[in-house]
């Protein structure tokens, strides 16, 4: 008799375990009892023969064993919620979720204030936003839409073409009050700059004048970050012109040349059956591209 394959619920428990650090966190997180998630471990580590897990006084720590399961557990969770995403909206074509991906500052930042009127046209509709910029995002279907700033080359993929968005210097004008405007590049030197504190990053704004990680006085990997102590006054940094203009910051080097990058809306092509995944597509579409045509630099 071949033996029993583990089931999807025994790798749902063993993904929380890895996650939460204990079967108490894992069990809270799943709503189930302690002892449950516990029986499913066990089970898991009898069906395959390994020990999963080492108890020490930090929790639960996963073996090699473990971790090397965790990237066929995510993406059984991916799947299993997909297979919930498409069921949800069976029964009526505007009713069930749509997750929805877009990077940090743009998911935050300018996409998530468009929505208002989305939801009061389809309250029925719930909408799930997850910050990343992964590529494989939709092929992986961690996301039924995605909003990317560059083209999408997958052929599994359906893009569309929606804008640009332009990047620029800008500080807050209480930084300019006490410090004063640079008129040229060079003077850049003379303020206190704010960039990203991977050099590999670091390159991306390097086209408009921020110079080296060491010239940078705030160094944040996250673009929200940068944005926050941007608007705090801390000093010099790149944000979208949309953003930049909406929150009444300061042009640095106005004359300057901004940078751009294309945004393109893309979605899984086996969706374009799904009616309420059309609906947020054609809708993003329409209010993406009105917002990011004030963008220009």
């Amino acid at each position: 008799m071949a033996r029993a394959e583990p089931g999807w619920e025994l790798y749902r428990s063993l993904l929380a375990v890895v996650r939460e650090g204990s079967l108490s966190a894992a069990a809270r997180s799943l709503a189930l009892t302690q002892p449950t998630v516990g029986r499913h471990i066990d089970a898991l580590e009898k069906q395959l023969g390994v020990a999963l897990f080492v108890r020490s006084q930090a929790g639960l720590v996963p073996t090699d064993a473990a971790l090397t399961l965790m990237p066929h557990a995510e993406a059984m969770a991916s799947s299993a919620d997909a297979l919930l995403r498409s069921a949800s909206g069976r029964a009526e074509d505007e009713r069930g979720s749509v997750r929805l991906t877009a990077s940090e500052i743009v998911g935050t930042e300018i996409v998530a204030p468009l929505l208002g009127p989305f939801r009061e046209q389809h309250p029925r509709i719930a909408i799930e936003l997850l910050l990343s910029s992964r590529t494989e995002d939709l092929l992986r279907r961690e996301a039924d839409i995605a909003v990317r700033l560059f083209r999408p080359t997958q052929g599994a993929l359906l893009a569309r073409r929606i804008g640009e968005l332009w990047m620029g210097l800008y500080a807050h004008p209480s930084y300019i009050a006490a410090r004063g405007a640079p008129r040229t590049v060079k003077q850049l030197r003379d303020h206190a700059l704010i960039g990203f504190d991977s050099e590999v990053l670091v390159r991306r704004t390097e086209t408009l004048g921020l110079g080296s990680r060491d010239a940078l006085s705030f160094r944040c990997d996250s673009y929200l970050g940068q944005y926050a102590a941007l608007k705090a006054g801390l000093g010099i940094g790149s944000c979208p012109v949309v953003l930049g203009r909406r929150d009444g910051l300061t042009r640095v080097l106005p004359k300057q040349p901004g940078v751009s990058a294309e945004v393109w809306l893309a979605m899984h092509e086996d969706l374009r059956t799904s009616r309420r995944v059309r609906l947020l597509y054609d809708f993003l579409a329409d209010a993406l591209g009105a917002r990011l045509g004030g963008g220009a630099s």
